[in-house]
């Protein structure tokens, strides 16, 4: 669609001649979504470290859905309404620390603007630096050179534009820009993104967000990826699975040839009639088109491609089945949670896989809420495992660095006294269970099992996504890797070497206990074979093996 068509000079005129009402923010919220689900893999690759789990582009994605979704509640003529809606939604479903920080960024511009019907440029500078100020009172020790400092220039440059008369879409297209700018300058703020020769993804989520709002004006695509011209097996389409929402029972990923030039903008359209998730890869004179589709339309998908061209190539995946397979690898039961009765404590836990799940209930937790790397849970999810508990004290173990602020956002939000326990990984999660003492006193349980997390120590195996060097660690593509508490530290050539050079950086033989939880592409033969190792490396020290079943990572390493 080009820049100078009737719609985008109509939306230009009408944004340059009234202020912005609600119909208007709705417009401009749901282009902003768009366009960053259409950009959310390049978000997701943003990751410091090389491992295969980088999900801040999903869950900037999955916050602002459900901000969508609550706007669909209100009417649309008062702006204020329209912003406090996305500002409801956005806080239920916020999933990670990047998902939470965009939702309080809503929320400082919401509460801004709360009782009017339109918003003219002073009124959105206004909003623009209320949601500065909520994001970084939001976040305990504020880190410069991430999506904060992107939200601090974006205000700077809305408040100068409206200082100097600027209407909304001038003004706009100078927050955009600030946006951008800032983004660039956030490896010179924050040197592991220099290291690590990428720039800040939440900070580049958000900038994406403004930049669909300035192409929805302008008339411009939003659902073509701004990458999107690649070979199909840069895509790496068969991964994308993140998870599995209602509706969504088959993927379907085809090859084709068309007939003639496509029409992306319209494919789009027509795709988003059929089904969800959807990513279109392009190669060489071909492409690659993937999707998510309710069971009645799984065959529509090929009979629309077969309207534009040749198929070459079709792959169809129960996603449903595979959901069941995997909540099924604990052996099909479900898992024994504890009753809690009236006045007890209650522990909800996050886990990360089938095993690992197993563990948390059987040293007491009463729910177990599945996430973890690339699987966060929202603000929600965390609150609907415990408001029906019968009991008012309640501890949230988050269990992952990326889970801490959507657990603290869901502990603000009940009546229940609620302590979150601010464990980053697994084996702190467990460490902090067996201190769990359920008739005890919450204030003093929960400082029990705060003081647990110091005592054990964190690896995890995976796999190297791209060549890095960071701290002095050279890693290669397809390395297995290393990391203590959550520290890149070794890169080896099997997981078997980087288990054994892990501990070693570790300092295991300090300690007494090595606990190795193995991942879901792993069975317990080879697991076992490994274990073997560590305790030839290590034979005074007590070696003990689980099945975990969390994805990406071979290994969780627990040293106590």
């Amino acid at each position: 669609m080009k820049t100078d068509s009737p719609p985008a000079r109509l939306r230009v005129t009408v944004l340059q001649q009234y202020p912005v009402n609600g119909k208007a923010v709705k417009n401009l919220a749901e282009a902003a979504y768009a366009w960053l689900e259409a950009n959310k893999q390049t978000v997701n690759a943003l990751n410091v470290f090389p491992v295969p789990d980088g999900d801040t582009g999903t869950n900037m994605v999955l916050t602002m859905k459900s901000a969508m979704d609550e706007t669909r509640k209100v009417p649309e003529n008062k702006a204020g309404e329209m912003l406090a809606a996305l500002a409801q939604g956005a806080l239920m479903g916020a999933r990670g620390n990047s998902g939470v920080i965009l939702s309080q960024l809503w929320r400082g511009f919401a509460r801004s603007v709360d009782d009017k019907e339109s918003l003219n440029s002073h009124d959105l500078a206004q909003a623009f630096i209320a949601a500065r100020d909520t994001a970084y009172k939001g976040v305990v020790r504020p880190v410069e050179g991430t999506i904060l400092t992107v939200a601090k220039d974006m205000a700077a440059a809305a408040e100068s534009a409206a200082d100097e008369g600027a209407d909304p879409i001038r003004l706009l297209r100078r927050v955009w820009q600030a946006s951008k700018d800032s983004v660039q300058r956030t490896p010179e703020l924050l040197p592991i993104l220099r290291q690590a020769g990428v720039v800040d993804s939440g900070g580049k989520g958000l900038c994406l967000l403004m930049e669909g709002m300035l192409r929805w004006v302008e008339g411009q695509q939003l659902h073509t990826a701004e990458t999107a011209a690649q070979h199909i097996t840069a895509m790496n389409l068969e991964s994308s699975l993140e998870s599995v929402e209602e509706g969504q029972d088959y993927e379907v990923v085809v090859d084709f040839h068309p007939h003639k030039d496509l029409d992306l903008p319209r494919f789009y359209s027509d795709l988003e009639k059929i089904g969800t998730s959807i990513q279109v890869g392009e190669g060489q004179d071909m492409y690659r088109m993937h999707i998510h589709v309710p069971a009645d339309k799984r065959n529509e998908p090929l009979d629309y491609i077969e309207t534009l061209g040749t198929w070459t190539n079709v792959k169809m995946e129960n996603l449903m089945s595979q959901m069941d397979e995997i909540r099924s690898k604990a052996g099909g039961q479900p898992l024994k949670l504890a009753a809690v009765g009236p006045g007890e404590i209650a522990v909800i836990s996050v886990a990360s896989g089938s095993g690992i799940a197993r563990h948390f209930a059987e040293l007491g937790a009463a729910a177990v809420v599945e996430g973890g790397q690339t699987m966060n849970p929202s603000t929600a999810d965390l609150l609907s495992a415990f408001e029906n508990l019968p009991t008012d004290k309640i501890i949230i173990l988050p269990n992952n660095k990326n889970i801490l602020m959507a657990a603290n956002s869901a502990a603000e939000l009940t009546v229940k006294k609620t302590v979150v326990i601010p464990s980053t990984s697994i084996p702190q999660g467990l460490a902090a269970m067996l201190r769990l003492k359920p008739s005890g006193d919450l204030d003093a349980v929960a400082e029990d099992m705060k003081e647990a997390l110091a005592q054990v120590q964190t690896g995890e195996i995976t796999t190297a996504t791209r060549d890095v060097e960071i701290d002095g660690v050279k890693v290669k593509v397809g390395q297995t890797i290393g990391l203590h508490n959550d520290t890149l530290v070794i890169a080896a050539d099997d997981v078997e070497k980087a288990c054994l050079k892990l501990l070693k950086e570790m300092n295991a033989g300090d300690y007494e206990i090595i606990t190795l939880y193995f991942g879901e592409d792993l069975h317990m033969e080879q697991a076992s074979a490994i274990a073997d190792s560590v305790r030839k490396a290590y034979p005074k020290l007590e070696v003990e093996v689980h099945e975990g079943g969390q994805p990406h990572y071979p290994f969780i390493i627990a040293v106590e």
